[in-house]
């Protein structure tokens, strides 16, 4: 109890976060129902114990890089709403200027490195931030952040060889949310994802990634021990999406059942977990808590409707912020 109310600030901030990610899907998802946003998005309902847990654990000046499912990761790092939404919608305000999309957004601002729609594309990007750190003798550390379909990627194998014969000051935080796209992790994936990483030398953990002070905790004394030299680090963080792949993949029975999903959503959901301790121990109570969840969703809705109304770059930026060989 005692520690619970000094950690008063810090617990309303992260149950803050993970209720903002979890209102700007639903509002994402309605943009895509509604044919006002173009192309597929890609949920991350469900997991926002996992994002908000490691962020928590990180300044601005630490990095994260990111996937597909990534707009978790970008909220927990400190992204806001109207440039979200605006780079969701392709608006001049997004944070790519509109040409990232859901899938490839930046935030330098907060380290966010960027999302990558390449599974396991991040990898290098994000060893090789580690590695810069090390040769500028700066003490920031890195997050790579994948799904369990990217451990059969071979990049994964050469990043982390590297990282751990060079003890660079990264963390490999595997999101395992049981399913590689439309197939079962167990159906894809040989052995075990953690010992993927102990076979190079590299320590690896395994959390509850639906409660977000396991998360924060192993998250915290992992960071603190990579600013120290003493990295890299592996961690397997059991999770589950409440959507589909994506926002289209909608009839999902034939890959698994609507009653698994409704057993971790009544009874492992991140969000509603963290309330109840919150108001057990008694640092909140649920009127507070609910007006927190109107005020973020009031800021959502605001956010929408303003992204809605913004502009889209001019035709004359078609040839910019791109690269040419």
């Amino acid at each position: 109890m005692a520690e619970a109310k000094s950690n008063t600030e810090n617990y309303l901030r992260m149950y803050r976060q993970m209720v903002r990610i979890r209102t700007f899907e639903d509002n994402a998802n309605q943009l895509y129902l509604s044919a006002k946003m173009p192309g597929l998005t890609h949920m991350y309902s469900g997991e926002e114990a996992v994002a908000v847990g490691i962020c928590e654990a990180l300044t601005d000046e630490d990095r994260i890089t990111s996937t597909h499912r990534g707009h978790g990761h970008c909220v927990a790092k400190g992204a806001e709403f109207k440039a979200m939404f605006c780079e969701l919608l392709g608006k001049v305000e997004g944070y790519c200027r509109g040409k990232g999309g859901s899938m490839h957004i930046a935030d330098q601002s907060h380290g966010n490195l960027g999302a990558n729609a390449i599974v396991g594309g991040s990898m290098g990007i994000a060893t090789g931030s580690a590695l810069r750190a090390k040769l500028q003798g700066s003490d920031d550390v890195t997050v790579c952040f994948f799904g369990d379909g990217a451990t059969a990627q071979g990049l994964m194998y050469e990043v982390m060889n590297m990282a751990a014969l060079w003890k660079l000051p990264v963390i490999y935080a595997c999101e395992n949310n049981g399913y590689s796209e439309y197939t079962k992790t167990e159906e894809i994936a040989a052995g075990s994802i953690t010992a993927r990483a102990e076979a190079f030398g590299i320590e690896a953990h395994q959390v509850d990634g639906q409660d977000v002070l396991a998360v924060n905790a192993l998250a915290q004394k992992l960071v603190a021990r990579a600013r120290q030299g003493e990295g890299p680090f592996f961690i397997e963080l059991m999770t589950y999406r409440y959507h589909g792949h994506h926002v289209g993949d909608i009839n999902r029975e034939y890959y698994r059942s609507k009653a698994e999903e409704k057993d971790w959503k009544d009874n492992r959901d991140p969000i509603i977990r963290f309330r109840a301790y919150l108001v057990s121990e008694g640092i909140v109570t649920e009127d507070e808590l609910d007006m927190m969840h109107a005020e973020i969703e009031r800021d959502a809705s605001e956010a929408v409707t303003y992204a809605l109304d913004a502009a889209y770059p001019d035709a004359s930026e078609v040839d910019q912020h791109v690269y040419a060989a």
